[in-house]
């Protein structure tokens, strides 16, 4: 697995497993359950990660469809 996408924002996160999703690339989102650490305030970020072998085409459909995601 290799980390795609790193946020705050569940709106993001969302919008961006709907689009991989769609397009047949499987996604794991990891750290969800860390709001019971922080006490629900959303400054942990959560992470949406891809299997190696489909990075580039899923960094390529949300750079496509305007999803912020930071460089490697």
């Amino acid at each position: 697995m290799r980390e795609l996408l790193r946020t705050t924002d569940p709106t993001v996160i969302a919008y961006a497993t709907a689009l991989l999703e769609g397009e047949d690339i499987e996604v794991f989102d990891m750290d969800v359950h860390m709001s019971v650490l922080e006490g629900s305030i959303g400054i942990l970020p959560r992470r949406l990660m891809v299997r190696q072998r489909d990075h580039f085409r899923a960094r390529a459909i949300l750079r496509d469809n305007d999803v912020p995601i930071g460089d490697d």
